[in-house]
């Protein structure tokens, strides 16, 4: 299983499930990161430190230390 940040530009993944805490895990789900929605990564910033994510025809961008929290399962396209 991985986590989000570890998922390459352009692949699909579903979550699995979040590891967060209270407020984050709250704006996590506000965000649509919910348990088995599909997840594709548009782009990467410098350091990797920041990704763009296209979650249910949105785009979202999470720091590291937010994606690193998110369980995820590749999918095949």
């Amino acid at each position: 299983m991985k986590v989000l940040c570890d998922v390459g530009i352009g692949q699909v993944v579903q979550v699995v499930s979040l590891l967060s805490k209270d407020l984050l895990k709250e704006r996590m789900l506000a965000l649509g990161i919910t348990k088995g929605s599909k997840i594709t990564v548009i782009r990467k910033g410098p350091k990797d430190n920041l990704t763009v994510f296209d979650i249910r025809g949105v785009m979202i961008a999470l720091r590291k230390e937010e994606s690193i929290l998110v369980q995820v399962n590749a999918l095949e396209e």
